[in-house]
């Protein structure tokens, strides 16, 4: 049954001094609240090795943020802010990276109303390397504020190369400002391998080399899932229950080899971040469409209220591992919408890793579901004790209830 849940709720008061607007000086330097069983402490980021269980696994996001906010002009001089969402052709974002003369993407399309479907030229400045590929725009459909548009560009250097040269990196817009320079680097995680992300999977920005050597020098393995973050996770509840809100949908990829370790069993699994913690989630109810329809489907928004559900999540990692076997594949690539709200049954996760979301989110309901309904204990000590929230905020580590 689909939880009948009032957003209004889940809100809290986040005055604008409390949101983090540029990183601290050094990623793990944040403040770290950690949360077990109905008790609350604090410690310091760096501090987190010491405080997880030897022999778990811990799970990361290893997608990377693309620059995808480009600038066009049309003839008459009026600017265009062009957001590229996720590739339509070629679909795979790894093809459409490669592509050397044209691709089309799915882009949120600011001042929309001012392109009139005319060809747009990127903005260059005289001199730079761009002026010579003649990169331009071509609205091939549009549907409210977003559209398909067929990028075009003369050199032969791939639309990764383009991206790098003429994107900005799309920074929250809860922020308040333009990107700068500190974001190129400080918004991507220093693990970050595979482009295709708009958002940064922030939990994961405290991360350091040292830390990440210090959890491996605890017996601690770890571990690596890609789910592309769309500009749907910017998206606020509009309707009054949360019923009524679209999930996006996110590609993701697992290794056959993690599907494996995780079959295991019997280790904590730490997920760093909501975006972990969305695909650990949904490959149970892959496994389930590999069980009763012989593939893998995409993971829809309910699956997980609609119905009982009898498999044990043995069972269904062996049914994506018999799939994947059966037919050659190392990696399973698929698709989710899935929501996590309060009543929803946890099967992967035991702790995890993430930041203070804003209030009335999706994000909000994921970890008030992890908590057994006790985020507020959580806010509002954060609250109560400076720290720091959003994107660039500080951290918790929170054991599941």
């Amino acid at each position: 049954m689909i939880p009948d849940i009032r957003i209004a709720d889940y809100n809290y008061p986040l005055a604008e001094d409390r949101i983090a607007k540029y990183p601290l000086p050094e990623r793990d330097s944040s403040k770290l609240l950690i949360y077990r069983n109905g008790s609350v402490s604090e410690s310091v980021f760096r501090e987190l090795p010491s405080l997880l269980p030897e022999g778990a696994i811990m799970v990361f996001n290893d997608t990377k943020v693309v620059p995808a906010r480009l600038f066009f002009r049309r003839e008459s001089g009026a600017h265009i802010e062009i957001f590229c969402l996720e590739p339509v052709d070629p679909v795979e974002y790894n093809t459409s990276f490669a592509s050397v003369e044209s691709c089309s993407w799915k882009c949120v399309i600011g001042n929309s109303k001012r392109w009139k479907g005319d060809l747009l030229s990127y903005d260059c400045p005289e001199g730079s390397e761009l002026e010579g590929m003649h990169l331009t725009a071509e609205l091939l459909s549009r549907e409210d504020r977003t559209g398909i548009v067929r990028f075009s560009w003369k050199g032969g250097e791939p639309f990764s190369r383009i991206l790098e040269l003429c994107g900005r990196v799309p920074i929250p817009p809860y922020l308040g400002r333009e990107t700068e320079a500190i974001d190129t680097d400080r918004y991507q995680t220093v693990y970050a391998e595979y482009r295709g992300s708009v958002a940064a999977p922030t939990a994961g920005l405290h991360f350091t080399k040292s830390v990440l050597e210090a959890i491996k020098a605890k017996g601690i393995d770890t571990e690596t899932i890609c789910l592309h973050v769309g500009a749907g996770t910017f998206l606020p509840v509009k309707s009054e229950s949360i019923s009524g809100h679209p999930m996006h949908r996110e590609p993701f990829v697992t290794s056959l080899e993690f599907l494996k370790t995780l079959r295991a069993g019997n280790r904590k699994v730490i997920a760093v971040g909501t975006t972990s913690v969305r695909t650990l989630e949904s490959l149970y109810y892959v496994g389930v469409s590999c069980i009763e329809k012989g593939r893998p489907e995409d993971v829809a928004q309910w699956a997980p209220y609609e119905r009982e559900y009898e498999y044990t999540l043995s069972d269904t990692l062996d049914g994506i591992i018999n799939y994947l076997q059966n037919n050659n594949l190392t990696e399973l690539k698929v698709g989710t919408r899935i929501i996590i709200v309060p009543g929803f049954t946890f099967r992967v996760t035991d702790m995890m890793v993430t930041n203070f979301h804003q209030p009335e989110s999706t994000l909000i309901l994921l970890v008030s579901a992890f908590v057994g309904g006790d985020w507020r204990t959580i806010y509002d000590y954060a609250l109560g004790h400076d720290f720091r929230f959003l994107s660039y905020g500080d951290s918790s580590l929170l054991y599941k209830r």
